[in-house]
């Protein structure tokens, strides 16, 4: 394997069962589709069950990628699928917060604060539709441009950007009802 391969070229010998190029797909990949996972998730065990299940069920998947689209782009979709089926099925189960490494790394005051300001920012980020967080986690956590989360969300790029835009409004509506926590959060 080249690192110059693409990973069109490593898809397709992969799914006709290369297990090296099937390696160097996991290998470039695996952080960004557990980096989705967990923003859709937010629970790194969660995110780490769903990737290692994307991950072996790929083998057959690849056999079914026409090539129609970028395999990074087509990973991002599966991976978003799984996480938001995750989150249908273990909807009553409880969320972590993320960032407590962070936070335990701050000094006490500046964790208080952080703690505060994250806390506030995931409670409002959970009154968000599914489709909106889905759209937070691409243009925000992943820095997708609004054209890539358009493709993995497979809807129209002014659609993401409408998101968005609902998106601050609402974050900007909470901010002012619960008052300093939220204006500091967004900050």
């Amino acid at each position: 394997m080249s690192k110059t391969d693409s990973d069109e070229e490593l898809a397709s010998r992969a799914a006709q069962g290369d297990r090296a190029a099937f390696q160097a797909l996991l290998a470039r990949h695996y952080d960004r589709v557990f980096r989705l996972a967990y923003s859709v998730l937010r629970n790194q065990s969660d995110a780490e069950d769903i990737t290692q299940e994307i991950w072996a069920s790929l083998p057959r998947k690849l056999k079914s990628w026409r090539g129609e689209a970028k395999v990074t782009t087509w990973l991002h979709r599966i991976a978003l699928n799984a996480a938001k089926d995750a989150l249908r099925k273990s909807a009553t189960r409880a969320r972590t917060t993320a960032g407590y490494a962070e936070v335990a790394a701050l000094s006490r005051d500046e964790a208080v604060d952080t703690s505060k300001r994250l806390s506030w920012l995931q409670s409002a980020l959970e009154t968000l539709s599914d489709d909106l967080r889905a759209t937070a986690a691409l243009t925000l956590g992943e820095q997708m441009n609004f054209a890539e989360a358009a493709e993995v969300l497979g809807v129209a790029e002014g659609t993401v950007s409408w998101r968005m835009s609902e998106i601050r409004k609402r974050l900007k509506t909470l901010a002012v009802i619960d008052g300093e926590t939220g204006k500091e959060a967004l900050a």
